[in-house]
């Protein structure tokens, strides 16, 4: 190994990608409620967000297939950069002290996330969380019975609603916290996939949302079409996600009428999520649609909250009603 070879693996050891993000202009910012010990999620404005993980050497970005080491991370905050320039940039940041390791789940050590599932009551009427669902999220009942016997939500501490995240097996990798004042995601779990199926039977139809509460708004609005697996993957996709999404796409690829629908926000963040599931369709010759909320909303749970106040029906979206592809690009 020669000298210049030896200080780039010095940098990539001393310098945390953290740092790299706390203090170059302009500055991320850590969203706690989202991280874990190992995967601090940075976000900056409402569209970038990008995840350390690897004890601070290494990032991903969730809403792309980026990855990389710390060379990699001054390349994509300013592509400007030479190799050289970004050499020159680290060097700097060498000799200063990495930031603090935030304090995310302080206290004892929490149990496996299958055992801390099993404790929670499943879903139950009047229930504080029921209430909080059914009320503050405007989902119906015959949404929230169909989750409850799915066991895809149980009730957690405080009104909050646990959601389940299951590999292909139907195995418990982790959940999703949604209350009304926080949202979080279990320490020590995995994200796959939160999981609704419409009806009985292999879906046609797989309609990728980024929350479980957006997905089973969606499934209200669509009156839970039969021909439709709604998941979401709770934000962007880790490795987690995608190798339970893999084999989804395989199965809907191999169906003729094998369909993907991207129901992500409607803003940045969820039109770069779209545009690279209609990348992963067109990678296995897949069918693929960009399914927006209606009438203005951000996301489908603002839709049909809108729809609850307006005492308006939610109408089903019925097969083929989906927009195309270019949409999936914006």
């Amino acid at each position: 190994m020669d000298q210049r070879d030896a200080e780039i693996e010095d940098l990539k050891a001393r310098i945390s990608c953290a740092a790299v993000l706390e203090r170059l202009p302009p500055p991320w910012r850590l969203d706690r409620t989202q991280s874990s010990r190992r995967s601090l999620k940075y976000r900056r404005g409402d569209a970038e967000i990008l995840i350390v993980n690897h004890d601070g050497r290494g990032w991903w970005d969730p809403l792309s297939a980026a990855k990389g080491d710390i060379f990699t991370l001054v390349r994509r905050l300013d592509p400007n950069l030479s190799f050289g320039d970004a050499c020159r940039l680290l060097r700097g940041f060498a000799g200063s002290a990495a930031p603090t390791p935030p304090v995310l789940f302080p206290g004892p050590a929490r149990l496996p996330v299958a055992e801390r599932w099993a404790r929670r009551r499943p879903l139950s009427r009047g229930s504080p969380v029921w209430t909080y669902l059914a009320q503050a999220r405007g989902l119906p009942e015959r949404i929230l019975i169909a989750a409850r016997l799915a066991d895809a939500v149980r009730e957690g501490p405080w009104g909050s609603a646990w959601f389940a995240h299951r590999d292909g097996a139907g195995a418990l990798t982790g959940i999703e916290m949604r209350g009304p004042d926080w949202r979080g995601f279990s320490a020590g779990g995995a994200k796959t996939l939160f999981r609704l199926a419409g009806g009985p039977g292999r879906p046609a139809r797989l309609a990728i949302l980024e929350s479980a509460i957006d997905a089973l708004s969606l499934a209200a609005i669509e009156g839970a079409r039969p021909d439709t697996l709604y998941a979401a993957t709770a934000g962007g996709m880790g490795p987690g996600t995608i190798a339970a999404f893999q084999p989804l796409l395989r199965a809907l690829a191999a169906d003729p009428a094998g369909l993907l629908v991207a129901a992500t926000d409607a803003d940045p963040a969820g039109c770069r999520f779209a545009a690279r599931l209609a990348a992963m369709a067109a990678g296995c010759t897949l069918e693929f649609a960009r399914l927006l909320p209606p009438d203005g909303s951000n996301d489908w749970n603002d839709a049909l909250r809108a729809m609850t106040a307006d005492h308006r029906p939610a109408r089903p979206t019925p097969a083929g009603n989906e927009q195309g592809n270019d949409e999936g690009n914006s």
